[in-house]
């Protein structure tokens, strides 16, 4: 393996990698993020995702897995002073034997499939990276289609997202829309294809639990902001409001999880062919 560049200071280079852990506005003018971890570097890869160039330490002895994704990669190959791949990595005390630099996809409703069975998510205005991975993961998990990050949030595309999400960034499309509007004319198109997509939105004061509602039918399911929950634009386009049930001293879940929760219950009903 022949490394095409090699780094072994804080040059320009190292810092355009730097600022792409802690700079939005340069992560989005160059479309290009960094990821950290095997799980999700192996799966950026292995699902087509353009990664641009893979960083690789340079005083670490590289194990099998890293010599297979350098060898496979057609990305630019980049030889790391093992000191400044720590500080790339995310871990104090570890240093990476692997980085990516990988391109962003559009933001593109149409990533995102439509048919009959459809299950979607909206994260309404989140502050947190963390619950935005976190929610992503979930979506993966229980099968829905997408999430959809509406309005002035955290971003999808932050090292802490990417972490969170634990991979599934990757196998799940995540589009960021400043707008419900723009997401609700897009629920309309569908509408007008002849799928009944219903928006659900969650709220401690909806008046159906999450359990009774019917989650075989195409819906767009639509998590609040943590700390104010649904905006008044998306309680008011949504035909549903749904609660999940609780008991203890607690008055509600972190957003992220109250959408883990509404995803199983579809998932489980969706598995039994279930009507709530």
């Amino acid at each position: 393996m022949v490394a095409v560049l090699r780094v072994t200071t804080r040059n320009a280079r190292f810092q355009q990698w730097e600022a792409l852990l802690g700079n939005r506005t340069k992560r989005q003018r160059s479309g290009e993020f960094l990821v950290q971890g095997v799980r999700p570097i192996t799966l950026a890869t292995q699902l087509g995702w353009q990664v641009r160039q893979l960083l690789y330490n340079a005083d670490a002895h590289l194990s099998s897995w890293a010599h297979e994704t350098l060898d496979a990669a057609r990305a630019t190959k980049v030889a790391v002073a093992g000191e400044l791949m720590l500080e790339l990595g995310g871990k104090a005390d570890v240093a990476p034997e692997l980085l990516a630099i990988v391109a962003m996809p559009d933001d593109d409703l149409g990533r995102i499939p439509t048919g009959a069975d459809l299950l979607a998510v909206v994260f309404d205005r989140p502050t947190s990276p963390g619950n935005i991975g976190t929610l992503v993961r979930s979506a993966d998990a229980f099968g829905a289609g997408g999430v959809i990050v509406t309005g002035h949030a955290a971003d999808v595309y932050d090292p802490k997202s990417v972490r969170a999400s634990t991979g599934s960034l990757f196998s799940v499309p995540a589009v960021r829309v400043p707008s419900h509007r723009t997401v609700l004319d897009w629920v309309e198109a569908i509408r007008a294809d002849g799928v009944d997509v219903q928006v659900v939105g969650t709220d401690e004061s909806g008046t159906v639990e999450a359990a009774e509602y019917d989650f075989t039918r195409p819906t767009l399911l639509v998590v609040g902001n943590e700390t104010s929950g649904l905006s008044s634009a998306w309680r008011d386009a949504c035909d549903h409001l749904i609660r999940i049930p609780m008991v203890g001293m607690a008055s509600s879940l972190n957003a992220a999880t109250a959408g883990s929760v509404v995803l199983y219950e579809s998932a489980r009903q969706r598995a039994r062919g279930e009507r709530g």
